[in-house]
Parts: C-alpha cells; sequence; structure tokens
C-alpha cells in the first residue's frame, strides 16, 4: 500500500473500533480486509493496531 493510503486504512480501522468495539479483533481485522479488499501481509499489523486501539479505550472508561 502507499504511505498515503496506509494512513487512511489505518484511521480507518481505529474510527470503526471505536464504533464496533469488537471481542475478536483478529475475526474484525480479516473481515475488514476481505470486505475492503486490502491487500495480503497487513493482517498482523492490523490487529495489533486494533487491539492497541481497545486498550486504549479500556484504560480510559
Amino acid at each position: 500500500m502507499a504511505k498515503r493510503s496506509h494512513n487512511e486504512v489505518k484511521e480507518s480501522l481505529k474510527e470503526l473500533t471505536r464504533i464496533f468495539q469488537p471481542k475478536d479483533p483478529r475475526k474484525f481485522v480479516r473481515d475488514y480486509i476481505r470486505k475492503y479488499r486490502i491487500t495480503g501481509g497487513y493482517e498482523d499489523e492490523l490487529t495489533h493496531l486494533v487491539e492497541h486501539e481497545l486498550g486504549k479505550m479500556n484504560s480510559v472508561s
């Protein structure tokens, strides 16, 4: 992914994580990748991003 689109994907995923608050980050990312046709190789990085965002949300609550 190009730098700009990569950042857009990350921001979009962060927003969706805040909205949906998924119980299973890996499944959430797999569905996201499939739905938006993101090229392979980013699943682990995006899963980590979702887990981090959920952690931030839980620490604030």
